[in-house]
This record gives C-alpha cells, sequence and structure tokens, in this order.
C-alpha cells in the first residue's frame, strides 16, 4: 500500500474547468486582470547604492496587477541604461529622476517622488 493511495495527492492533476488531466488539457489559459495605470500611484527615489553606485527605484506598483516585466523595459529604453526587478520594485541604473517622471505620466500612472 503506497502512503497517500486514494487521497488528492495519489491522483493526477486535474483542469477546474475541463476536468481533463492537466497534460491533456486544452483550455485557454486564464487571463490576467491587470489594473489601469490610472488607478495606481508610482513612488520614485534616488538611493545610493553600495560603492556609490547610484538607481532611480520605482515602487508602489503590485506585481499581480502590472506587466511590470514589460514596463521595465520600456523604462530602460526611453533612460538608455540597465535594470532589474526585485520584489515588487523596479531599479534603473543611474539619476533618471525626472525622465522616469514624465514617462510614467505620460503612460498614465499617477506619480509620486
Amino acid at each position: 500500500m503506497r502512503l497517500f493511495e486514494g487521497t488528492a495527492w495519489d491522483r493526477p492533476p486535474r483542469c477546474e474547468r475541463c476536468g481533463e488531466l492537466e497534460e491533456a488539457c486544452t483550455c485557454p489559459p486564464p487571463l490576467k486582470v491587470l489594473t489601469p495605470p490610472d488607478k495606481q500611484t508610482a513612488r520614485l527615489a534616488v538611493e545610493k547604492r553600495k560603492k556609490g553606485k547610484v538607481v532611480t527605484v520605482v515602487r508602489g506598483l503590485a506585481e499581480n496587477e502590472n506587466d511590470l516585466p514589460t514596463l521595465l523595459g520600456q523604462l530602460k529604453a526611453a533612460c538608455g541604461a540597465g535594470g532589474t526587478m526585485k520584489d515588487d520594485e523596479l531599479e534603473i541604473q543611474g539619476d533618471h529622476l525626472e525622465r522616469l517622471r514624465s514617462l510614467l505620466a505620460e503612460i498614465g500612472y499617477r506619480v509620486r517622488g
């Protein structure tokens, strides 16, 4: 007798919508509901890192309500700088406060900082 025989952990996972096995399911993936930019506030700050490096940080945008990787790509391209996403924060290398403020306002976000 197996440890989890007859329980939910013993059975293969099934799709919640059609009931087929997850490997055989043909249902489209659920759409991600995004919050419109005009209902969100982006908080900007310039911070100093180790060895005197300066980064511009964008906070206040929830990852599950936004497409943060796409937004980060737009911001990096507009600033001509590198950057990364840590948790729900976007970091752009360098002091780009004014440029990011105008770009986020143009996209439709409310901006503080």
